[in-house]
C-alpha cells in the first residue's frame, strides 16, 4: 500500500460557545491539538459571541471538571496559537464599555488571550486554507 503525504493545512478556527454550555469549545481545542500533531497550522483562533467566555481569567471550574480555559492557555503557551477574543462581542457581555478599557480588559483574560477586533477573524480567514467554526444557535 501506498500512503501520499497530505499536504500541510493552514487552519482558522472560531468559536462561538462558552466552555461549560456546549462541547464546541473543547472539540475546537481537541481538533487544534490533533490537527497540529498531525503536522497542520492553527495559526489563530477567534472568540465571537459567548466564546468570549473562555478567555474568562477568573474561571474555576471544580476541580473534577475539566479547566477549558487552562486547556487553551496551555496551548497558546505551548504551541505559540493566536489566541484572539472579540472586543465587540466582549463589550455586548458587559465586561467594558468601550474598547479604550483595554487595560481593564486585559486584567480580565486568562493569559495566552488577547482582545482585538473582527478584522483579525478576517485576517486569519483569508490566509487559510481552511476555517471552522465551533459552537452557536445560528
Amino acid at each position: 500500500m501506498v500512503f501520499q503525504r497530505v499536504k500541510q493545512l493552514k487552519f482558522a478556527l472560531q468559536v462561538n460557545s462558552a466552555p461549560y454550555s456546549s462541547q464546541g469549545s473543547e472539540t475546537a481545542y481537541r481538533f487544534a491539538r490533533a490537527a497540529m500533531q498531525l503536522g497542520h497550522e492553527v495559526d489563530r483562533v477567534f472568540f465571537y459571541f459567548d466564546g468570549v467566555y473562555n478567555a474568562l481569567g477568573y474561571s474555576a471550574p471544580p476541580e473534577d471538571e475539566k479547566n477549558v480555559v487552562g486547556l487553551w492557555t496551555t496551548l497558546a503557551v505551548q504551541k505559540n496559537i493566536d489566541l484572539v477574543v472579540c472586543v465587540s462581542a466582549v463589550q455586548r457581555r458587559g465586561w467594558a464599555h468601550t474598547e479604550s478599557d483595554n487595560e481593564f480588559l486585559q486584567g480580565l483574560i486568562a493569559k495566552g488571550f488577547r482582545i482585538s477586533g473582527l478584522g483579525q477573524w478576517v485576517d486569519a480567514a483569508i490566509k487559510a486554507d481552511r476555517t471552522l467554526t465551533f459552537g452557536g444557535d445560528f
